[in-house]
């Protein structure tokens, strides 16, 4: 009923010509540095039981310039446990003045399938007026039905950088008796609380929050803006119940999903023990059968209703020779029980750079499954959506994170494999010859480890050689090449991290510049650093680097004879927090050889280091560049 009167309200108010949110009423204080000022938000949700959840979304953004394009419209997914039940839009120009409302016809309802998916019962409904008279203002309302509270919605009042909030608020009503758990960040207190017949309601709110800018290398927006997460205590999912109180209560459910789903077929199980009854280290074991797993199953998404938590049995994989994660990592674990080996379903929150979790407050933060199989001495990892990736490694897609491991009895969280400095190489030898007219010629080695090994993977196994050649052709620091030849060697077996060997074979016209007598070259020819920052003295967010790894470069160019040094930079020397280079060159006859060293850490570093950090990059940068010239004796 609410809704409704919200609605009759903006209706009569426009009807009657009265303004509604004019960009004149913007505090001065929150247009600074932002493209999009939320001007009001109502998150309400009610809990009414396990089953049964309504909620409802109204947003009021002033989109300012281009660059706010981005939230101008409204999005939202449906699936037979989330019913999208109203949706609602009005369009103001800046004065406030109302100029057009959504129609159904304008609201796209489309399937959510996406590209890596076969199957997926998900829809979405979306719109956007597609208007561009700056500023304007856009408002929407969508009331949803939730028919599980599995998870439950997140409350991030602020959207991204360049961000400003007038108002926003977060309403939560659940029965007198149900715990609701909550986590908040970057908000000051604890939610208001009221009792009422039968329920009681929390609410949050905040206001006039200034936009913060856009920050390279920045700490996860939690850790910068306020931010509520929401978890249930008990809740239903389909035919299924659990809790979550604790990760364990997490795993338990997460047990029962997978109950009774790890039966293979007897020509499998044959198979299994064929394969395995015949040798006693474990570890090959698992090797054997991993490599089993990826000839005969290939990677394939299938999401439908419990399904998109729930594995399909390790039987249907077999038969079929396809599934998704879930499915995938179950079918490894039932291949693994079958020969005697202990393994864990492990859930992750995957993606490159994703290595970020609370680990002090269970809620759903998850989107892949692996599996882990404890040794007598360490843990082998297994991604099992991949036909290609060796056993025991785990790229940057799922390395160096917690992840909530379910065992016997429930879930755990541990640690997937940080790979080190040491780990991440990429060791070069370049050899190469220059003539009179500046052109150079030459072979590159180059050996890549660890997850610096990670995109040369990708690219020998998911592109044709005739791509491969025009990535390469896009990838060197060099203003026009050509390369004449290129291999890949994989080492797939030097675990803990394997290895990639590429060989080049290159020509650059005009690579050194000649003018007169003299000729000014740069020795570092394939490896320069682009890392460039403008230190900004408002910085507020910590920097967060990622991975820690060393190049190592030697470079060996053939000169034309008859030159002789004339200006030759010395050793070049930085250290810092953030890591340590060098580079050195030596002339000696028509033999220039350089050496290059570059170490990069991993960690969050203050705020107030950023200077610094642009500093070490700058002069990297510069080091990198720096050139020799060369003058021809008389």
């Amino acid at each position: 009923m609410r809704n409704v009167l919200i609605l009759l309200l903006i209706s009569t108010a426009a009807l009657a010509g009265d303004p509604q949110f004019p960009v004149s009423a913007v505090p001065a204080q929150l247009l600074k540095n932002a493209d999009v000022v939320k001007r009001r938000e109502e998150l309400t949700i009610r809990l009414i039981d396990l089953k049964d959840v309504r909620v409802t979304h109204r947003r009021v953004v002033t989109i300012l310039n281009e660059n706010g394009d981005r939230y101008s419209g409204f999005a939202v997914w449906y699936d037979k446990f989330r019913e999208v039940k109203e949706f609602h839009g009005v369009l103001y120009d800046a004065s406030g003045k109302q100029l057009r409302k959504t129609k159904n016809s304008d609201v796209s309802d489309v399937s959510a399938v996406g590209e890596s998916n076969l199957m997926d019962d998900r829809r979405r409904r979306s719109h956007n007026f597609y208007y561009k008279t700056y500023p304007y203002t856009v408002e929407y309302e969508v009331e949803y039905r939730y028919r599980r509270t599995f998870s439950l919605d997140t409350w991030v009042p602020q959207g991204g950088s360049n961000y400003a909030v007038e108002q926003s608020r977060l309403s939560v009503t659940v029965p007198e008796h149900y715990d609701l758990r909550y986590r908040s960040f970057r908000y000051p207190g604890e939610p208001l609380k009221t009792a009422g017949k039968g329920d009681k309601t929390f609410v949050w709110e905040v206001k006039d929050i200034g936009a913060l800018r856009e920050e390279p290398l920045a700490v996860p927006w939690r850790n910068r803006s306020v931010m509520v997460y929401l978890s249930p205590s008990e809740f239903a999912f389909d035919t299924y119940t659990g809790k979550m109180n604790t990760w364990d209560d997490y795993g338990k459910f997460q047990l029962s999903l997978n109950a009774g789903r790890d039966v293979l077929p007897e020509k499998t199980k044959a198979e299994v023990h064929q394969l395995t009854d015949g040798l006693k280290d474990r570890k090959e074991k698992v090797k054997v059968l991993y490599q089993y797993m990826q000839q005969h199953t290939r990677y394939i998404s299938i999401q439908l209703g419990i399904g998109g938590w729930q594995p399909f049995d390790a039987t249907s994989v077999a038969t079929n020779g396809y599934g998704d994660c879930k499915a995938l990592s179950n079918y490894m674990y039932s291949l693994l029980k079958e020969a005697g080996i202990r393994s864990h379903y492990t859930i992750v929150k995957a993606g490159s750079g994703e290595t970020d979790l609370i680990e002090d407050f269970a809620v759903n933060q998850f989107n892949h499954i692996i599996l882990c199989v404890p040794m007598a001495r360490d843990t082998t990892w297994l991604e099992c959506t991949s036909q290609d990736a060796p056993a025991g490694y785990l790229s940057d897609f799922t390395s160096n994170r917690t992840v909530l491991v379910i065992d016997e009895t429930g879930g755990k969280l541990v640690r997937t494999p940080t790979y080190t400095m040491d780990q991440n190489l990429e060791t070069r030898y370049f050899r190469a010859t220059i003539n009179a007219a500046g052109d150079l010629s030459g072979k590159a080695e180059t050996r890549y480890t660890g997850l610096q090994q990670d995109w040369c993977h990708d690219l020998i196994h998911t592109v044709s050689p005739e791509k491969q050649l025009e990535v390469l052709k896009e990838k060197l620091s060099l203003a026009s090449y050509d390369i004449n030849k290129f291999q890949y060697k994989e080492h797939a077996d030097a675990l803990p991290v394997p290895a990639i060997d590429e060989a080049l074979d290159i020509t650059v016209a005009s690579y050194a510049s000649v003018s007169g007598k003299r000729l000014f070259l740069v020795p570092n020819v394939l490896n320069r650093s682009h890392a460039k920052l403008s230190a900004d003295e408002g910085r507020q967010s910590d920097i967060l680097l990622e991975t820690a790894t060393r190049d190592m470069d030697t470079v060996e160019l053939t000169i034309p004879e008859g030159y002789k040094p004339e200006s030759v930079f010395p050793e070049q020397v930085h250290e810092s927090k953030f890591g340590k280079y060098m580079s050195k060159v030596k002339v000696e006859g028509t033999k220039v050889t350089y050496v290059r060293s570059y170490e990069r850490k991993a960690g969050i570093f203050p705020a107030k280091d950023f200077a610094l950090l642009e500093a070490f990059f700058d002069k990297v940068y510069k080091a990198d560049r720096s050139r020799i010239i060369l003058v021809k004796a008389e």
